[in-house]
């Protein structure tokens, strides 16, 4: 160690290291002598151990070890430190003062007085926040292991039985669960069992002696699909042992206490079963267990259902060999129809695989539209604001917003498109008289294609009445007619028929999606250059086109189709090259003579009456600023919240709130549908405008708004918000 003997340079003072080592508070700095006593304990040690200084001094820092090994650990850390120049330097468990465990790291160090050891110095820090992280990611990537895993063998696996013990095994990985079983939702004729098929964590013979749990409180939720149960103690449920004669678990029984239930329901929305864990100790799941589960379920209901459709075909095609096996037998010229028939069974197959990949493409189209409606409404609404507030002489800016605004409605446009084909735009649907509605299009549809198109137009007598969005309809047959017309081009003749027809049983077979009964059809023929059968069977898909690049969307088939399954109807093409092509829209015909609808008035003055106060209720916060600043520009008195909770406590504060304008999917639990129907238990009177970018089962059902509901579909304008919430504020209550 070097001495210092120039008096002129500067020292610092003891008191200055003092204070430098107490300023590290987010380190433990501690000193002791040969024999591990303290010999100093800064702030830091203070902070994160717990004792103070006084407590300390003089004391073994042993008393930072864990109890099972304190002197030993001491013992060893010195030696190391004597010996290697460092002791520790390991992670592990210490203890605090109040006998609590943190995570640490620390070294210790020998303190030399030139070549003698004269004590150690101790640097301990604590790594408990650190060590929570990297066991978080460490379990996240245990469960998308585990995840991945189970998909993959789902994904390969056609039997049944053992594809449900696969997701039962991979529940216990994934939860930390003791055991885990999948009962069947199949219950008895006294209402009461359900069967158990899997188990695992634990024998078979756990369960055989006892007999299926019963249709109970802690059970029902799970078989009638209405969520995850999960408990932190099962036995101390209110809703546990209220079952005679055993109140709860039977003598002998596998040990459950922490619990952890999940439905497994079908793309049809049949619940199939249900997924139970337990645990022997309490607290053991939680809320990363619940979303693994979740996930896990989801696949599972898709596999069983994938597994269930596989052995039904399997089944049909084994009947189809021994009938074709019985008929060559009988009669060898009965081959031809056994021919036919396994060409009709590819058919299927290929048609049932076309229509899933449409609903995976729809609902993923849907989404994305939804998101897009979003981004929209704050566009369109700012470019609105823009250009009412642009001053007259600035032409140039005045041009340029309108061309923005012209591009954003084009932007609208296509997403309406896309959300006509997932299925989720809100259809408002009225009794029609399709031949009434088809001779109004024509003067139109002859002017938009030209000359050089003949249009002719041939209705059917007696035609039965349906039940359609007419705008949507119109839209649809329009969209028909531009197609037609890009077809021909050297002109050609357009026509459009409509007639009765009926769907029977023997079509239906043939075609998913399809029920028999009966329907008006509405037929569109063009002369043009028709289409081959690869073109036909990817005719309705978003995007697809044989249009040259920035001529075509490739949206309208989508949106026609889209539009005729949302309306519970089917379209067919039929083309051929060269000879033209035939797209027939098939409408179900509405059975019973519904009453006029009533239309309404328009509103001649949009601005808010004298202290007209609205709620508005919209989670995106760029989306509510506008709504509000455009509620107020029209002179009402706007109060704002960004989820259900908010917007309830601002309802039963406020002396008065003539409307609530909510967006239908809202964070935080409730729905903007739920929101309404409290708001209305606390104000009776109160009036409700929905608005939304994406239909959802909340207030739209089978394709059309529910009774009594008003909503405003985003992106909407100045004039379109001004005019509906007058619309609604003059209306008749709900």
């Amino acid at each position: 160690m070097t001495q210092i003997t120039d008096k002129s340079e500067p020292q610092i003072a003891a008191w200055q290291w003092r204070q430098i080592v107490n300023g590290a508070t987010d380190t433990a700095i501690i000193t002791t002598d040969l024999q591990g006593r303290v010999t100093s304990w800064n702030t830091g040690a203070s902070k994160i151990l717990g004792w103070e200084p006084a407590e300390m001094l003089g004391q073994s820092l042993s008393r930072v070890f864990p109890e099972q090994d304190q002197e030993a650990q001491l013992r060893r850390e010195i030696e190391d430190a004597l010996s290697k120049g460092k002791g520790g330097g390991e992670e592990g468990w210490r203890l605090r003062k109040d006998g609590s465990r943190f995570w640490a790291v620390g070294e210790l160090s020998p303190i030399r007085d030139k070549s003698d050891v004269v004590g150690f110095l101790k640097i301990l820090r604590d790594r408990t926040a650190q060590r929570n992280a990297e066991e978080a990611i460490r379990e996240e990537r245990h469960a998308l292991e585990v995840l991945n895993r189970a998909g993959s063998a789902l994904a390969a696996e056609t039997d049944l039985e053992r594809l449900v013990q696969i997701v039962t095994d991979a529940g216990v990985a994934l939860t930390g669960a003791e055991f885990g079983a999948f009962f069947y939702n199949v219950i008895n004729n006294a209402g009461e069992s359900y069967m158990l098929y899997t188990l695992s964590g634990a024998p078979i013979e756990a369960f055989s002696k006892f007999p299926m749990p019963r249709n109970t409180e802690v059970f029902a939720p799970t078989f009638l699909g209405q969520g995850i149960v999960r408990s932190e103690d099962i036995t101390k449920d209110p809703r546990y042992g209220k079952n005679s004669p055993r109140k709860g678990m039977p003598e002998g029984h596998l040990p459950v206490r922490s619990y952890l239930a999940v439905s497994v329901i079908s793309r049809t929305g049949e619940v199939l079963g249900g997924l139970f864990f337990g645990h022997a100790r309490t607290g053991v799941f939680n809320e990363r267990s619940e979303r693994g589960l979740s996930g896990l379920a989801a696949e599972a209901a898709v596999a069983i259902d994938n597994v269930r459709l596989s052995q039904a075909m399997q089944r049909e095609i084994e009947e189809r060999k021994r009938a074709q096996e019985a008929l060559v037998e009988l009669n060898a010229t009965l081959e031809g129809q056994v021919t036919e028939r396994t060409e009709q069974l590819r058919k299927n197959e290929e048609a049932l695989r076309q229509s899933q990949k449409m609903e995976a493409v729809g609902q993923l189209t849907g989404g994305v539209a939804h998101d897009f409606n979003n981004l929209l409404q704050i566009i369109m609404g700012n470019l609105d604001t823009l250009q009412r507030n642009l001053p007259s002489e600035s032409g140039r800016l005045q041009r340029a917003a309108r061309k923005a605004m012209t591009g954003a409605q084009r932007a609208a446009t296509l997403t309406q498109r896309l959300l006509a084909f997932s299925r989720r735009q809100p259809l408002d649907p009225k009794p029609l008289d399709v031949n009434a509605l088809v001779n109004g299009l024509s003067d139109m549809i002859h002017r938009t294609l030209g000359e050089t198109i003949d249009v002719e137009t041939v209705l059917g007598a007696g035609v039965w009445r349906v039940e359609a969005d007419p705008a949507e309809l119109e839209a649809a047959i329009i969209n028909l007619a531009v197609n037609a017309r890009d077809a021909m081009t050297n002109g050609g003749r357009l026509t459009i028929e409509t007639s009765n027809a009926h769907i029977d049983e023997a079509y239906v077979a043939s075609h998913t999606e399809v029920v028999a009964g009966q329907y008006v059809a509405i037929a569109v023929t063009d002369t043009g250059a028709g289409m081959d059968s690869k073109t036909v069977a990817q005719a309705f898909e978003p995007f697809f086109t044989t249009k040259a690049v920035g001529k075509g969307t490739g949206l309208g088939l989508s949106q026609v189709y889209g539009f005729v399954k949302q309306s519970g109807g089917h379209v067919k093409i039929y083309s051929e090259v060269g000879e033209g092509t035939t797209v027939k829209l098939y409408l179900p015909r509405l059975a019973a003579q519904a009453a006029g609808v009533e239309q309404a008035e328009s509103t001649p003055n949009p601005e808010a009456g004298q202290e007209e106060t609205i709620l508005v209720l919209e989670d995106d916060d760029e989306v509510r600023a506008y709504s509000v600043e455009t509620l107020r520009e029209l002179g009402y008195r706007v109060i704002e919240a960004h989820d259900g909770p908010s917007a309830l406590r601002l309802l039963e504060r406020q002396p008065r709130v003539d409307l609530l304008f909510t967006d239908v999917v809202l964070p935080g639990g409730l729905t903007g549908a739920q929101v309404a129907t409290q708001a209305k238990t606390l104000r009776p009177a109160l009036k409700v405008l929905f608005t939304t970018g994406y239909a959802r089962n909340t207030i739209i059902h089978h394709g059309r708004l529910d009774k009594g509901v008003q909503l405003i579909v985003k992106p909407f304008s100045f004039g379109d918000l001004a005019a509906k919430v007058r619309d609604v504020l003059d209306g008749a209550s709900d």
